[in-house]
């Protein structure tokens, strides 16, 4: 990884991890920085602690958008040693502290194949579990500026942060919102996904950037847009199963491409029949 920091608002600087083109996200304020996400691995966060070093020498405050091994499996090297805090919603720490295992083996599995060398290092990676957890919203002062964290409700995951920097006019989304590919939803909630970015969607103003968890930053409309998609899901999910239809007849309808579509339609079922 040899990325580095790109300013896409004053002092909020944004660095794409390029091979799964993750967003790390630092904010720099008068007395501390945060860093809004970690990466993969040990490897990706030890050349990633070297890009925050070249913006700023402050000390560091560490948030998780939520626990998918590619925003947080970095923890250790950021804030082991010396320990920092790390922010993540409850259950997503929940997870880490409680079943680093199994992610560990979820996300090797999950990478064998395509990417190798990165599962490699992913076997090797020390995991620390966040100090600090949020459940509805959280105010960090940095030093003369001030962020929200904030847990828009069910969407990509069940225990999604948003982190806002109204100063910058910044909204960091995390998987909640993609720009690189469709949305991910394997551990999702398709029918609560919309009311999710609805409720992120208020911390925005007409000049807002939001950096997405993977690709390039993106404004308000582009938000907007993917918020319709995602109702339009939501509502082909209920139609097709109050219809008794199989998930098939979604994912031949919905948007985001067929396999997204199917993996949602599974999960939107699961959800209306009680299982999630």
């Amino acid at each position: 990884m040899n990325a580095g920091f790109v300013e896409v608002a004053d002092r909020v600087h944004v660095l794409r991890e390029p091979l799964l083109r993750v967003n790390v996200t630092l904010v720099v304020g008068d007395d501390e920085a945060l860093l809004v996400d970690t990466l993969s691995s040990a490897a990706q966060a030890t050349v990633l602690a070297t890009a925050v070093r070249a913006v700023t020498d402050r000390p560091l405050t560490l948030v998780n958008t939520h626990h998918h091994y590619d925003h947080c499996f970095g923890n250790a090297v950021l804030a082991g040693d010396p320990p920092r805090p790390v922010y993540a919603h409850e259950l997503a720490a929940a997870a880490l502290r409680a079943e680093p295992e199994r992610l560990r083996r979820e996300a090797y599995e999950e990478v064998r194949t395509e990417h190798p060398a990165l599962a490699a290092e992913l076997a090797d990676t020390p995991l620390l579990a966040p100090t600090h957890t949020v459940q509805i919203e959280t105010s960090l002062d940095l030093g003369g500026r001030r962020v929200l964290l904030r847990h828009p409700g069910r969407g990509h995951t069940e225990a999604d942060l948003v982190v806002h920097v109204p100063d910058a006019d910044v909204l960091i989304a995390g998987d909640l919102v993609e720009q690189s590919g469709p949305p991910a939803f394997e551990d999702s909630y398709p029918l609560r996904w919309p009311d999710a970015v609805a409720d992120l969607l208020r911390l925005t103003t007409a000049r807002t950037v939001v950096v997405p968890g993977h690709g390039d930053p993106v404004d308000v409309e582009f938000v907007r847009a993917q918020h319709a998609e995602l109702v339009r899901l939501a509502w082909l999910i209920r139609a097709a199963h109050t219809g008794s239809a199989p998930p098939e007849r979604v994912a031949a309808e919905a948007p985001f491409g067929a396999r997204a579509a199917l993996i949602a339609a599974h999960r939107g079922y699961a959800e209306l029949d009680g299982e999630a």
